[in-house]
Parts: C-alpha cells; structure tokens; sequence
C-alpha cells in the first residue's frame, strides 16, 4: 500500500489541496495520502524546507512526498524528483527541498516525461498537473528512471549552516516560525553542543536573548529565551505569547548568535 504525503502553502479554504488528492486517487486509488500541512506561510520557501525536512523522518521508507511551495511557478524553474535515505521527494527546483538533498546522499532528477502529467498543464497549479500525478504514478510501480533525467544543475541552497562572523560568533536565520509564534532557527545543538553550559547571546530581529531554558514553562509570561527545540535547533520563545511578534521576526528573518 503505497504512501503520499502532502506539503503546501495552499491553506484550507480553496480546492487546490483537493484537487491534487482528486488526481491522485483517479491514478491511484489504493494509496493513503496524508497531509503534513497546508499552512506553510504563502510563498515561504525555507519553511517548506525545514517543514518536509522534519516531518519526512518519521515516515517509512518508500514515502513519496510531494511539496509544493512555489512561487515560480509557471516560470524557467524545473519540477524535480529527489531519491534520499529511502524516500521520494517531487517539488519544484527553488530550494524547497535543499534540506532533504543536503543533508544525506540524494539522487536528483529533472521531472520531463510529460506522458505523465495531467494535459494540458496548466501554467499556474503544477501541484495538481504535474506534481501529484506524477506521485500517483510513482506509488502504482513508476520507476524514477522514467521520470526523466538526473541533473547536476539543481538549486543549491544552503539553509542549515550559519555562517561564521567572530571568533564566538555567527549568523543564521529563522527557519520557520510555528503556529505559538516560536522562531525556529538554524543553529543546530549537535554543531554548537556548548549552548548547554556556556552564557549565550541571540538577537533576532533587533531584541537580545540571553536567558536558555529547558522547557518553555521556564520562563516567566512574557519573558524571551532560548530553548533547544524537539528537532535540535535553537528556538526562540516567549512564554505565553508570540516571539515572532515580539520580535518583529519572519521566517527568513536574520540571527545572530554569540557563546561565551
């Protein structure tokens, strides 16, 4: 029984996320489909990335994901096909799925065998005519060497390395902000393991952090600290309130770190 899940900015109130699932079903009616989100902020790129990148690892092999964040679309940006760690991964090349092909060993193809995609194509939901047909096609026995070619030309986006600016110092940014609002950024604990014992400081936006805590309950309401979050990355927070807001921060949005 084949799996597909589903990633997209598209949100609840329109038809595009079940037309997709529409499309699916007709090729393949057996599969389950499962929605990991539709509320990935519109346009967001880098959320989409870290939101498959996460959520995929609790899958079982054999997975096919489809993620469409996708502001290109309809434009010279290709659809493609990632083969990692066991799973399929279909989304457009804008970086949406850089965290899957830089974190482990990946095969990446361009997806141009239009035999399989819903005709005529339109320009503007390529979820529904290119990405999700092509999944159901994959979960019925397609093998991924028919979807078209491997590529070396891909997007490379590097959304998980902050960059270096001192000798106790570096830059990164936020990766997503969640639903209560927390900043999840890309300072990962297993590449900065001394934030457990050592005074830190983290600026996001314009507002200095210096406080860590174990558990958001640490914090007294409305006080900012930083915690290291289910995924391992530095987050953000503020107790019973919106540190996005405090902040002033978005997905995308700047931070700095400091360790002492």
């Amino acid at each position: 029984m084949a799996l597909i899940t589903l990633t997209t900015d598209f949100g609840a109130r329109d038809h595009f996320t079940g037309a997709m699932k529409g499309v699916i079903l007709s090729i393949a009616p057996r599969v389950t489909i499962v929605d990991i989100t539709h509320e990935v902020a519109a346009f967001e790129v880098t959320e989409g990335a870290f939101t498959v990148a996460e959520a995929s690892r609790s899958f079982p092999k054999k997975t096919i994901h489809v993620v469409v964040v996708d502001p290109g679309v309809g434009s010279a940006r290709r659809p493609i096909l990632v083969e990692a760690g066991g799973h399929l991964f279909l989304g457009p090349d804008n970086g949406v799925l850089s965290m899957i092909y830089g974190r482990q060993q990946a095969r990446i193809r361009a997806i141009a065998n239009d035999k399989y995609f819903l005709q005529p194509v339109s320009p503007t939901f390529h979820g529904r005519d290119i990405f999700a047909p092509v999944a159901a096609h994959l979960a019925r026995g397609l093998k991924p060497k028919q979807v078209g070619p491997v590529i070396e030309d891909y997007l490379r986006v590097t959304l998980e390395k902050p960059t270096r600016t001192g000798k106790r110092s570096w830059a990164g940014t936020v990766l997503k902000v969640d639903r209560f609002g927390n900043l999840i950024t890309n300072f990962h604990v297993d590449e900065f393991p001394t934030v457990r014992e050592r005074p830190i400081v983290m600026i996001p936006g314009v507002r200095t952090v210096e406080k860590m805590a174990v558990t958001y309950a640490e914090a007294q309401p409305g006080e900012p600290v930083v915690i290291i979050g289910s995924s391992g990355f530095l987050e953000v927070c503020v107790n019973q309130d919106s540190a996005a807001k405090v902040m002033g921060c978005v997905a995308g949005s700047p931070v700095e770190l400091s360790i002492y």
